[in-house]
């Protein structure tokens, strides 16, 4: 019943989004998106810092302060909580990675999909990952993929994809041992299916896990 409803309720924004985007430019819609983000960033308090900056500190956020790096390109805001444990995935190598995430819409001011809500905790989003010469593509399993059951779509969205180059992706094998774990305001441009067709961003906490 409480899965039932979550989907009707992100539906129902779906629809409204829609309707109000009929008397709207691309371009208005652009606008409300920059305007939304901003808000949010004022709101929770964000520092943004330049991406020399972050190349400057050694490819870190200070968490302390609120740093999110700007990647002025793609338009997304990265803050990595923890680079965690084990390794890179390498140039040339493909690995399975599990995610735990939640993804909030922001300009619906919601939680809109999470699998660390109690309905959604046996599911941890596999998704198979490369790097050719750096750049990272990634596809989610249909089989084991909130992101799949939500959005029908395999295609990651790119926004997620953005951490790989600056974060471990390990198994936990000590107790002291962190997943990696990171923030991501993510823009239309750069997310999935829904998010670019309706013109909204998104902000997700995600943490990543090797898998087997």
């Amino acid at each position: 019943m409480k899965q039932t409803k979550f989907f009707l309720v992100a539906a129902a924004f779906l629809l409204i989004l829609s309707a109000c985007n009929k008397g709207e430019t691309y371009a208005d819609q652009k606008d409300r998106e920059r305007n939304a983000v901003y808000n949010f960033i004022l709101a929770r308090g964000i520092n943004v810092i330049s991406e020399q900056q972050f190349i400057d500190q050694g490819y870190t956020t200070d968490v302390s302060h609120n740093q999110y790096v700007l990647f002025p390109t793609t338009g997304v805001y990265l803050q990595i909580v923890s680079k965690g444990c084990g390794k890179k995935i390498d140039k040339g190598e493909s690995a399975t990675v599990l995610c735990r995430f939640t993804e909030y819409n922001i300009l619906g001011d919601s939680v809109q999909l999470s699998n660390n809500a109690l309905d959604w905790s046996a599911i941890a989003d596999k998704m198979s990952v490369s790097n050719t010469s750096g750049t990272f593509t990634a596809s989610f399993d249909a089989g084991s993929s909130l992101m799949y059951r939500r959005y029908k779509n395999t295609s990651v969205p790119s926004g997620w994809l953005v951490p790989f180059s600056y974060i471990n992706v390990g198994r936990p094998e000590k107790e002291t041992d962190e997943l990696a774990k990171v923030n991501i305001i993510v823009p239309h441009t750069q997310g999935h299916y829904y998010a670019s067709t309706g013109v909204y961003p998104c902000h997700y906490e995600i943490t990543y896990e090797r898998g087997l």
